[in-house]
């Protein structure tokens, strides 16, 4: 089976699009939060991901927009962008965007949107924080998202964790030991890349390749400026900062 496995879209239709197409042929789509946010586009990704009959998880901006969440820990940008989101998006997409858990479990795989032992704030950056969260799931592998920024930390034979950046187009066999990974971001990449990111599963041949693809960057930018939303949000995609 392969599986398209995405992260923090933000409401960027653009950049999602251009990972669905380029991760074809695909069997399902495993989201893991914070679907909108940010973006422009919050109902229109929203029904490109129902219409892909996608499953996954719930993000802290996602609850924040169906008002399940205080915008209070958001920095200023984040939660005006937040509270834009939560006033615009339809009924439809509210109620979609509740259904969605904070962990969802497909064996071997356990998904969730910051970190086993905290979905909705955690950010697991470090081997350290990757290290104490292995007790907090019980499959072999755990699928987070949050920090938008591609990573993958194997836990050692002798003890520990050890981290490595995913480059784009590389591939990692998920056959040894226990591992918590991150696809990236599809709609604002943090990791100097401004390029969507995205991951393939291919759970028969038990392999995991991470994507970086090329969207118009400039058309997200334009209609986040229509919209009024914040000029930091927009400038940051240029960069993927």
């Amino acid at each position: 089976m392969r599986i398209a496995v995405l992260s923090d879209v933000h409401g960027n239709l653009p950049a999602l699009e251009a990972v669905l197409a380029a991760l074809k042929p695909y069997d399902a789509v495993w989201q893991l939060g914070d679907i909108v946010g940010y973006g422009p586009q919050p109902d229109e990704v929203v029904a490109r991901l129902a219409a892909e009959k996608a499953v996954g998880v719930r993000g802290n901006h996602d609850s924040a927009a169906i008002g399940q969440l205080d915008t209070d820990a958001f920095n200023d940008d984040a939660r005006i962008a937040v509270e834009w989101t939560a006033e615009r998006i339809a009924s439809d997409t509210k109620r979609w965007l509740a259904e969605l858990p904070l962990r969802m479990i497909d064996e071997p795989f356990t998904l969730v949107h910051g970190s086993p032992r905290d979905p909705t704030w955690e950010y697991v950056f470090s081997a350290t924080i990757a290290r104490a969260n292995l007790a907090a799931f019980e499959t072999r592998h755990c699928l987070v998202g949050h920090t938008h920024v591609p990573v993958v930390f194997r836990e050692r034979k002798t003890g520990g964790v050890e981290a490595a950046i995913a480059k784009p187009n590389s591939r990692m066999k998920l056959d040894g030991p226990r591992t918590i990974v991150n696809p990236g971001s599809v709609g604002q990449p943090r990791d100097g890349d401004p390029r969507a990111g995205a991951m393939l599963l291919d759970t028969d041949k038990n392999i995991v390749e991470w994507r970086r693809v090329e969207y118009p960057v400039e058309q997200t930018q334009k209609l986040m400026e229509d919209l009024g939303l914040p000029p930091r949000l927009v400038a940051r995609l240029q960069f993927g900062l």
